[in-house]
């Protein structure tokens, strides 16, 4: 997990927010990433949460 530098988390409900964030401390270790959450009307499939992420790979030069 430690090339992600971006979560963008869209949530049904909000809350459910400091579970997310409770995941993440769990997850992730310093420096976190930069992350936006957005409460949003409905996600596909009923689902409660959806995550976006972005990860900066290291470039392989040979």
């Amino acid at each position: 997990m430690k090339d992600v530098v971006k979560l963008t988390v869209y949530m049904a409900d909000l809350s459910g927010f400091a579970t997310v964030n409770d995941v993440m401390a769990a997850t992730f270790t310093a420096p976190d990433p930069a992350r936006a959450t957005v409460e949003v009307a409905a996600l596909p499939k009923a689902a409660g949460i959806e995550i976006e992420a972005v990860l900066a790979l290291p470039v392989c030069l040979g």
